[in-house]
């Protein structure tokens, strides 16, 4: 009866509360009364509303109590039955590879080298978390709780012996969970996946390359790369061009990559197998006619982590045990090759370009490889790295494998039913001819590597298939039984490509493969302009039924791949394939435009004494419409502008989404300052060094009030010349650095020195105001206080410094 009678009492305890409050009657008395009387119904409901049953065979098992609602079960007969008919480890080792992959992921991360205070991490790390880790926890996570992973280099990356959800839920972490949330806030560290931090490493970056990291989840980590080796005070002459089809993960990646305060990044959104190569000759022989400006868009190094199944996350995302089937990785093959060929098209001769996948599905993986290298020719050969990284415990990829398709085994496409031939195409074998000698579904051999293969896959359709955004790696594997016959093998040196498998290192699951380009791919493989393939109605409505029959599952929380036809609105094409000059914007992005107003350029200069050696003409870019009245003012490399400069030549076929490092952007003060925008905090590590006005010098009492306090009248300063000098000032925005030693006036060796604290500050009417984000705050007043001794409080966290500008 208290079940069906108490809603009527909370209805009449609502309306009565709703009519008191109306009526502007009752007191506070009756209030709280009201409230304490409501309270207790909303308790009463809660405890006495009926809860569903537990499922029948939790009570079957004798578990039906209140906690019976427990995570998916860790299993899948398909998943377990698939993989030993793969043999992707042997059989001896099977039952530790399957009980590893249900135990939680350690938890790993990642520091940058390139962080300002990157000495000072190291040193936190092995003096007091280390040591404090191993006295409180060692007994229940082991000796080694936290250690470097020996194989990556410097000692930058870090494994846990604990899982994330561990390090959220065990209060004796919670102190390190903490220290690890705000640095990856401020971009000194990234948490990633061990095995997902693999592939770039094999790309051996040098200064000067031009890097393709398409999907772009290993951006980061790429920048980190090309930063380190910059001399102080200069750009990286390197580049990072990261492209994603799904516009919310650009803006993801847009976000996280702003913690890098990088010049030398661009963020496109393209379907990557239908990348841009923005090619200006029109022959091969034009492309390298002028070293200075080039003549089509190409790359030293690409990173082709491509979308994929993702079941080797799966101690991650337990959802996979229920998700998986083996269509995942069917469904993906296609598209996988597409991306990987347009890869090699857009790369160099003599480049590198590293495959990856955090899957375990040959299919995915090393049929990917073999048709690369049968469409490829002697172009591309695949690459022995067994001697780079040899603290990295690695496995050599299979050469052979079966194929799965609606519950039967086929070890080749002629055993394939004729009506899911073109579902289970001739690539997924290891003994397969090369595709280039098939017909595609239009009835045409496709040689043009920068259209699709024979379906043409939508990625924007993937977006629930694993593309390791998050840092997670994937995949197992063990060379097959030599008893296998060759003609059912590959011919292809496959076992040169890597397999990491969970338990040889207590990771994740990874497959990566290194090619190098020898030679320019034929004609027909090298488009001179990016094109789409068109499809006719019968071949459109073909594909779909495919696609709906095939690749889409009848849970709706299954990995989703459909085909589908190129959306005619997505890029104007006039009828050659070029764009119109009057077609060059894409839609519901913002135009780049080269900022060109001198005068405001050289009252900037005159304003900062930015020294001429630093070059801004040219270099300063805005998205917005009105370059006149721009807010905000971006600064871009000169490998960058180089790239910008080709994309206009060619009619804007790159669409960016973002570019460039935030320098000025507009203020709003009225207080009469002669220059209209005010120094950007992110830039201040690249401008500082060439800057002579506007600089003042703080004692680190000084400067952690200045943090603290945030807006300091000229008179509360401890030193009373310091609070003089800003007072001397003309309003606008100064630059403050932390100097202990006040009576150096060597300014130039101060603002040379990479160790050098500073901050954007505004001086105002009678208060200087510091301009730094709260975490940028915290993580200041940290080191300040732990370097000097010195006390604070906390920072408040909802604070905007535009608003203290007075």
């Amino acid at each position: 009866m208290i079940a069906s009678r108490t809603p009527v009492s909370l209805h009449s305890l609502l309306v009565a509360g709703r009519h008191r409050r109306r009526c502007g009657g009752g007191g506070r008395k009756r209030g709280l009364v009201q409230r304490r009387h409501l309270t207790q119904a909303l308790e009463s409901l809660w405890r006495h509303t009926p809860r569903p049953a537990p499922p029948a065979a939790v009570v079957a098992r004798g578990e039906a109590n209140p906690s019976w609602r427990q995570p998916p079960p860790l299993e899948n007969p398909a998943f377990e039955e698939y993989y030993k008919e793969q043999q992707i480890v042997r059989e001896e080792e099977w039952d530790d590879f399957i009980s590893l992959l249900r135990k939680p992921l350690p938890a790993t991360f990642r520091i940058n080298a390139s962080s300002q205070f990157f000495k000072d991490m190291c040193s936190k790390l092995e003096d007091d978390f280390k040591r404090y880790l191993e006295s409180e926890v060692s007994d229940e996570y082991g000796k080694d709780a936290i250690r470097p992973l020996p194989w990556y280099p410097g000692n930058l990356a870090w494994h846990l012996n604990f899982s994330r959800k561990q390090l959220r839920k065990n209060q004796a972490l919670e102190s390190f969970h903490e220290f690890l949330k705000h640095e990856s806030e401020v971009g000194h560290i990234t948490r990633q996946e061990a095995v997902s931090m693999v592939p770039p490493l094999f790309l051996d970056i040098q200064p000067d390359h031009h890097i393709l990291d398409t999907p772009g989840s290993k951006t980061f980590q790429l920048l980190e790369m090309i930063h380190q080796s910059k001399e102080p005070g200069l750009l990286p002459k390197a580049l990072v061009v990261a492209n994603d089809v799904n516009a919310q993960r650009c803006d993801v990646l847009i976000h996280n990559t702003k913690r890098m305060c990088t010049a030398n990044l661009i963020v496109t959104n393209h379907g990557a197998q239908n990348f841009p190569d923005c090619c200006l000759a029109n022959d091969l022989s034009e492309i390298y006619r002028n070293d200075c400006k080039p003549q089509r868009l190409e790359f030293d190094r690409v990173l082709c982590d491509v979308p994929c199944s993702g079941d080797g996350t799966i101690r991650k995302g337990h959802d996979m045990w229920r998700k998986w089937n083996s269509d995942m990785g069917n469904g993906l093959h296609v598209l996988q090759v597409d991306i990987s060929m347009r890869g090699i098209a857009l790369l160099k001769v003599g480049g590198r370009m590293v495959y990856s996948t955090c899957s375990m599905n040959p299919v995915e993986n090393e049929a990917v490889i073999a048709e690369l290298l049968r469409r490829s020719g002697n172009s591309i050969e695949l690459l022995d790295v067994s001697n780079e990284l040899p603290e990295l415990v690695r496995r050599p990829g299979l050469g052979t494998w079966k194929v799965k398709d609606k519950g039967s085994w086929f070890q080749n496409h002629e055993d394939v039913p004729d009506d899911r031939k073109n579902v289970i195409v001739p690539s997924m074998f290891p003994s397969s001819e090369s595709t280039q000698e098939k017909p595609s579904l239009s009835g045409k051999a496709n040689t043009d590597s920068n259209r699709s293969l024979s379906r043409n896959f939508s990625t924007e359709k993937t977006s629930k298939v694993c593309s390791d955004t998050d840092g997670v790696s994937n995949s197992n594997s063990t060379k097959h039984s030599d008893s296998t016959s060759n003609s059912m093998g590959s011919n292809f040196p496959l076992h040169r490509c890597m397999r990491i498998v969970p338990h040889d290192q207590d990771s994740g699951a990874f497959f990566i493969a290194v090619l190098h380009k020898l030679s320019p791919l034929n004609e027909g493989q090298m488009a001179k302009k990016i094109g789409f393939e068109v499809l006719d109605d019968e071949l459109l409505q073909e594909q779909k039924n495919l696609s709906m029959d095939d690749h889409t599952s009848k849970d709706k929380n299954l990995t989703e791949v459909s085909l589908v036809s190129v959306d005619v609105n997505d890029q104007a094409e006039s009828e050659n394939g070029m764009k119109l000059p009057d077609q060059c914007k894409w839609k519901g992005v913002d135009p780049i435009l080269l900022f060109k107003d001198l005068t405001v350029i050289k009252s900037i200069v005159s304003f900062f004494g930015i020294n001429i050696s630093f070059p801004l003409e040219g270099h300063l870019v805005t998205r917005s419409a009105d370059p006149d009245n721009a807010r905000r003012i971006y600064y871009v490399s000169k490998s960058v502008q180089e790239i910008l400069q080709l994309n206009v030549a060619v009619g804007e076929q790159l669409k960016i989404t973002s570019l460039g490092l935030k320098m000025f952007e507009t203020h709003r003060s009225k207080d009469g300052c002669p220059c209209a925008y005010r120094l950007s905090y992110e830039a201040l590590p690249l401008l500082l060094p060439y800057i002579s006005k506007r600089i003042l010098r703080a004692s680190p009492n000084d400067f952690l009030r200045l943090l603290q306090y945030r807006t300091v009248n000229f008179a509360h300063f401890i030193d009373a010349r310091f609070g003089e000098e800003a007072s001397s000032l003309i309003p606008g925005c100064c630059i403050v650095i932390l100097h202990e030693d006040l009576h150096n006036l060597d300014l130039d060796s101060i603002t040379m020195d990479p160790t050098t604290i500073a901050i954007v500050c505004w001086r105002g009417r009678a208060t200087l105001n510091a301009m730094v984000s709260p975490p940028d705050r915290k993580e200041l007043l940290e080191r300040i206080t732990h370097r000097f001794g010195l006390k604070a409080f906390r920072v408040e966290e909802d604070e905007n410094p535009e608003q203290k500008i007075n």
